[in-house]
């Protein structure tokens, strides 16, 4: 089994910045992709980008392309999602995610087995 517990949300103004970090637990998860997913209220949950811990492959959703940064500590067994630029329609949890995952990362949320309780991200205008 493996736990993910997510720390870093707030409150931001637009435009401001912050960094989320998912760090796992209960076995080392190099073999794992692992990704981040927002959802905001009355929407359906939405893919932000992934990472494979072993390989490095990164992917991104489209809203999000230039102006998120994933990366990762595989010593710390940690994701990290670097937010810059950030909008009012940023706003909402952000979850963490992970799968034993050969190559690459998938992007669909059913593919993922391990979920954290999410943290909440609000952009104010």
């Amino acid at each position: 089994q493996v736990q993910l517990v997510e720390s870093g949300g707030g409150l931001v103004q637009a435009g401001g910045s912050l960094r989320l970090a998912c760090a796992a637990s209960g076995r080392t998860v190099s073999g794992y992709a692992m990704c981040w997913f927002r959802q905001a209220p009355g929407k359906e949950r939405e893919f932000v980008a992934a990472v494979n811990m072993y390989s490095g492959t990164i992917s991104y959703g489209d809203s999000v392309k230039g102006r998120f940064t994933i990366s990762r500590d595989n010593a710390k067994n940690t994701v990290y999602l670097q937010m810059n630029s950030l909008k009012p329609e940023d706003t909402g949890i952000y979850y963490c995610a992970a799968v034993q995952w050969r190559l690459g990362a998938p992007t669909a949320g059913r593919e993922y087995d391990y979920w954290g309780q999410g943290t909440q991200v609000t952009v104010s205008s």
